[in-house]
């Protein structure tokens, strides 16, 4: 089965409006000079969505959000709703990320509820999951992926509306890196997870795509791995020339 690579760049809380408009115009510049086979997704702070919108016009380059509420408007002071981020002109949302896991105690329970709501309002997601150190060295890995699947992922879900990130926490800007070996081992496990929960079909068409300190000296390596899709790319989509030649590595 082939999946088209999806280059996908999460800036995290960083940037304001003069660099984040600089580097996104640096990469859609760059996107629209050469021919990339792939796809490419960038996510930035809400602050910067509507000025980066208007700097990816004309590279088709994706725009998305870092998070989504579940609700289409209230009293949910902070939060930001799927069709406030249509409106914005967002196609994608990441959910999940281990930053709000971690940082705001989000269970597979919300994760799924707020993927839901972004399909209802016609959002794509990044389902983002992965393992703790200690769970690694627990020898836990598959088993936290596979229950992360299970309890993230709608059941309707289809490889149209959603894209998987298997992000290990412990190598998230650490500069650590699993073996290939693993990272595969993973990515099949992961696979053969949606395959019992959404059908074989599905599972051999939804993109998997691999975060966690992917740079230019890795990433072809990585992405060359029969289940690696594209990668979730943290610090390194701050540098449009590292973000730019990661894709030139995998996708020219």
């Amino acid at each position: 089965m082939i999946r088209k690579k999806l280059i996908a760049g999460n800036w995290k809380m960083n940037c304001l409006s003069k660099d984040g408009t600089a580097l996104a115009q640096a990469i859609a510049t760059e996107v629209k000079a050469n021919k990339f086979n792939c796809d490419f997704l960038i996510c930035p702070p809400f602050t910067l969505l509507g000025l980066i919108k208007k700097c990816l016009r004309g590279s088709k380059i994706a725009l998305g959000s870092q998070d989504v509420h579940f609700a289409e408007k209230g009293a949910h002071t902070g939060d930001i709703s799927p069709l406030m981020l249509t409106d914005l002109g967002c196609g994608y949302a990441i959910i999940g990320h281990s930053e709000r896991r971690v940082d705001h105690f989000e269970s597979n329970e919300l994760v799924c509820k707020k993927a839901v709501a972004a399909h209802n309002a016609g959002l794509n997601t990044v389902i983002c999951i992965g393992e703790s150190e200690k769970e690694r060295e627990a020898g836990e890995t598959i088993k936290v992926c596979q229950s992360q699947i299970e309890g993230s992922v709608p059941n309707d879900a289809t490889a149209k509306n959603t894209v998987i990130a298997y992000e290990p926490i412990w190598a998230i800007g650490t500069g650590k890196t699993p073996t290939s070996a693993d990272v595969q081992e993973v990515h099949a496990a992961i696979r053969k997870a949606l395959a019992k929960k959404l059908g074989t079909a599905v599972a051999n068409r939804m993109r998997i795509l691999y975060g966690g300190s992917v740079k230019p000296n890795n990433a072809a390596e990585l992405l060359s791995l029969p289940d690696v899709d594209g990668a979730l790319i943290g610090g390194a989509s701050l540098k449009a020339d590292d973000f730019i030649n990661i894709a030139k590595n995998v996708c020219k």
